[in-house]
């Protein structure tokens, strides 16, 4: 095809950043629509139900207006309960989700222990559980649910002061020690977590390797686009990238600077319900 694909990438907030970041270095050329579901941030107090309706809802006024060629649910929460949910309904459209990274924490882990850092949901649903079982079964795995952390990170791309003692707290049960040996991989169960991981880096009682999804799920949304478009279009022209925000509200400075570095332009909205 001759025209570039065009991706939607799709979080509660500002997490999915880090993956479209990750896609960009992939697909320079093609064109980004990101939306951010900030009137329904964060996705962790919602009951199930409703948040299958919201995500669908959304997606039904996305889809029309943007008619992506991809959608990546650049989120662990909307991915392990609203994906189902979207395959079924818009078949022949590629959605590429997200899932915790405990494959591969297992596999580089060296002490045999591991952390998954996730949102309270995502660490206590069965589809962790699962994966947990599938790859890890080997491994001492901590889940760690955190209350604050995706909240805190959009509070840091919205330019505010977050303490290291508020992020310390919500780390510190990542990091155990067992006869000897002691955590030395985490996983990065919520795409918020990679924004603040230099902090996180900063502040851990020891080294270890911080796993971001972010990577791998830009990885896989570029092989679907390669089997329909091939490979990114080299050439001057870069592809368009707006993001909106279903509060319809205008990004302060911090945050329109924010955006501005990772190349996306503001686009104005109707606010959501």
């Amino acid at each position: 095809m001759t025209r570039p694909p065009k991706l939607l990438i799709f979080d509660s907030g500002l997490g999915g950043l880090t993956v479209f970041a990750e896609t960009v270095k992939l697909r320079p050329h093609a064109d980004y629509v990101y939306c951010a579901d900030d009137a329904g941030f964060p996705y962790g107090s919602w009951k199930e139900p409703e948040l299958v309706e919201r995500v669908m809802e959304l997606m039904e006024r996305l889809i029309a207006e943007h008619a992506p060629d991809i959608v990546v649910i650049a989120c662990n929460t909307a991915s392990t309960i609203v994906l189902p949910y979207l395959r079924v309904h818009w078949p022949a459209l590629p959605f590429v989700g997200t899932v915790p990274a405990i494959k591969p924490a297992a596999e580089r882990t060296r002490s045999k222990m591991i952390s998954v850092l996730g949102t309270q949901g995502t660490v206590a649903r069965d589809y962790t559980q699962n994966l947990i079982a599938q790859f890890a079964a080997h491994c001492s795995v901590t889940l760690v649910g955190s209350k604050r952390l995706a909240s805190l990170a959009e509070n840091y791309m919205h330019g505010e002061s977050v303490r290291d003692a508020d992020i310390g707290a919500e780390i510190a049960p990542c990091f155990q020690e067992e006869g000897g040996r002691r955590t030395d991989a985490i996983v990065l169960a919520c795409t918020h977590y990679p924004l603040l991981v230099d902090e996180f880096k900063r502040l851990a009682p020891w080294p270890v390797e911080w796993i971001d999804p972010a990577p791998a799920i830009a990885r896989r949304a570029d092989q679907l686009l390669g089997e329909r478009f091939g490979a990114d279009a080299a050439g001057d022209r870069q592809g368009s990238r707006c993001a909106n925000f279903t509060s319809g509200v205008r990004p302060l400075a911090p945050l329109a600077a924010t955006l501005a570095r990772y190349g996306l332009a503001w686009a104005a909205v109707a606010p959501t319900v």
